[in-house]
C-alpha cells in the first residue's frame, strides 16, 4: 500500500486505540477508588485498615493516570495525523514522544496488572478470629489467608479462592473479602485488556515511522 493509505490506517487506529485506552484508564482509577472504601465506608480508609495493596493504588497511578495520559496523546496525534484535507500535505508520522508513550502506557498496566496479581493472591485487610488459624485466640487485624498459606502444607494447598466458605472468617469490614476479589480481579483483566491496547499502540507508532511521510498527490 501507498504511504498515504497507510499513513491514514495508522490514524484511524490510534483514534480507536486513545479513547479505549482512556476508558479503560478510567475505570481501573475508579475500581482502585473503590477499594479504599470497602463496603462503601470510609472509616477503614481512615482508620488504616486497608490492603497494602489497595493502598498502594496501582490502579490509580498505573493503569489510571499513566494510561489515560497516553490515550489522550495517542488521540491527539491521531488528529495531527489525519487533517482534514485527507493528509495531502506532508506530515511526519513520527513525533519524537511517539515511541515512547506507548511504552509507559504499557509499563504502567504492567505494574497494575502484578500489583493487583499479588493483592488477589494474599487477600484483604481484615479483623477476624485467629482461634480458626489454630494460630492463637482472640481477634485481630490482619490478612487471614496469607497467615493461612505460611502455615502447613495442607493449609497452604487450600485456596481461598475456590473455597468461599472461608471468607465467613473475616468478621469486618462486612464483605470485604468479596470486594476484594470482584474489584482486583476487574483490575486484573482491565489492565490485560490495556497492555494489549498499548502494545499494539506501539506496533501501530513503528509503522507510521516505518512509512515516513505522505506524499502529495
Amino acid at each position: 500500500p501507498s504511504p498515504c493509505r497507510v499513513a491514514m490506517c495508522v490514524g484511524k487506529c490510534s483514534r480507536i486505540v486513545g479513547p479505549c485506552l482512556l476508558v479503560l484508564g478510567t475505570l481501573s482509577a475508579a475500581a482502585n477508588i473503590l477499594l479504599l472504601f470497602p463496603g462503601g465506608a470510609s472509616k477503614y480508609l481512615v482508620e488504616g485498615h486497608i490492603s497494602k495493596h489497595a493502598k498502594a493504588m496501582p490502579g490509580i497511578w498505573g493503569g489510571g493516570i499513566t494510561v489515560s495520559t497516553v490515550a489522550c496523546t495517542a488521540s491527539f496525534l491521531a488528529c495531527l495525523w489525519s487533517g482534514d484535507e485527507g493528509m495531502e500535505q506532508a506530515v511526519p508520522l513520527c513525533p519524537p514522544a511517539a515511541p515512547s508513550f506507548p511504552k509507559l502506557a504499557l509499563l504502567g498496566a504492567a505494574a497494575c496488572f502484578v500489583l493487583c496479581g499479588v493483592g488477589l493472591t494474599n487477600g484483604p485487610l481484615c479483623f477476624y478470629n485467629t482461634s480458626q488459624h489454630g494460630t492463637g485466640h482472640g481477634t485481630l487485624w490482619g490478612y487471614p489467608f496469607l497467615d493461612a498459606g505460611s502455615q502447613e502444607l495442607e493449609a497452604r494447598a487450600e485456596n481461598y479462592l475456590h473455597d468461599r466458605h472461608t471468607w465467613s472468617i473475616c468478621l469486618e469490614p462486612a464483605g470485604v473479602v468479596a470486594w476484594n476479589v470482584v474489584l482486583f480481579s476487574l483490575l486484573l483483566l482491565i489492565s490485560a485488556a490495556e497492555m494489549v491496547l498499548a502494545s499494539l499502540q506501539i506496533l501501530n507508532g513503528c509503522l507510521g515511522c516505518l512509512c515516513g511521510f505522505c506524499e502529495r498527490k
